[in-house]
């Protein structure tokens, strides 16, 4: 995946929900830290959609301990065909040793997903910015999840979005809860690359998200308007 154009991704932490996301989803995030058995689930995988492999640490909101087996079961996933790109927490990057899982990633053909959340706020619009800067340097694109109190956090975020993408960097935003539950219909539309959505709306992985097939058709007829707009 080179993420020149929108991706959809399917969340899940069990494989065996690709062939549901095939009709709406672009990709399968496999969420490695909440999967029982992940590198045996990627050694069985044989389905179409291609996977973003996530392998989320405890104080990034994941499941996964802080540790090296951690990072080392990354590496092990970009060796397989089906995962062209992995997740790394952009302050597992800025901070600690991850860097190597980077390399080796591009070694193996897979693109590198620089994340970073904010459960709690929005920060303020030059933090946006830097943050979106400094994951978009640190990996082929720059993920930023925050969570919104108010119409004016999902703005600033969409603001940050755009001036990221003008400057010729792909990002993918979304704001969490449900004050920035519509962003991840909308940031489509200012260059976010990415989004994030289960298959079934029980199955959720983050605040917010709506589900696969609904966030599908709202992309859809957004970015359908959008272009009528432009002509």
């Amino acid at each position: 995946m080179d993420f020149e154009s929108f991706v959809l991704a399917a969340s899940t932490a069990d494989l065996r929900d690709e062939p549901a996301a095939r009709e709406h989803g672009d990709a399968v995030e496999f969420r490695m830290d909440l999967a029982e058995e992940p590198l045996s689930a990627l050694s069985e995988y044989d389905g179409e959609l291609p996977i973003i492999a996530t392998n989320r640490v405890e104080w990034e909101g994941g499941e996964a301990a802080d540790d090296e087996a951690r990072l080392e079961a990354l590496c092990t996933a970009a060796e397989h065909d089906a995962v062209e790109a992995v997740d790394v927490e952009l302050e597992a990057l800025v901070e600690g040793d991850a860097g190597y899982v980077v390399n080796f990633a591009h070694e193996n053909g897979a693109s590198v997903i620089a994340s970073t959340h904010d459960f709690e706020t929005t920060p303020d619009p030059p933090e946006l910015r830097r943050l979106l800067d400094q994951a978009s340097k640190h990996g082929d694109v720059g993920k930023l999840a925050v969570t919104a109190e108010s119409p004016d956090d999902v703005l600033e975020l969409l603001a940050a979005t755009r001036a990221s993408t003008v400057g010729d960097d792909r990002v993918a935003t979304m704001a969490m809860g449900e004050a920035g539950r519509h962003s991840r219909a909308v940031a489509p539309l200012y260059g976010s690359k990415i989004g994030y959505a289960p298959v079934e709306p029980e199955d959720a992985t983050a605040p917010g998200q709506y589900d696969l097939a609904t966030l599908r058709q709202l992309v859809t007829q957004l970015s359908s308007g959008s272009d009528q707009a432009d002509d």
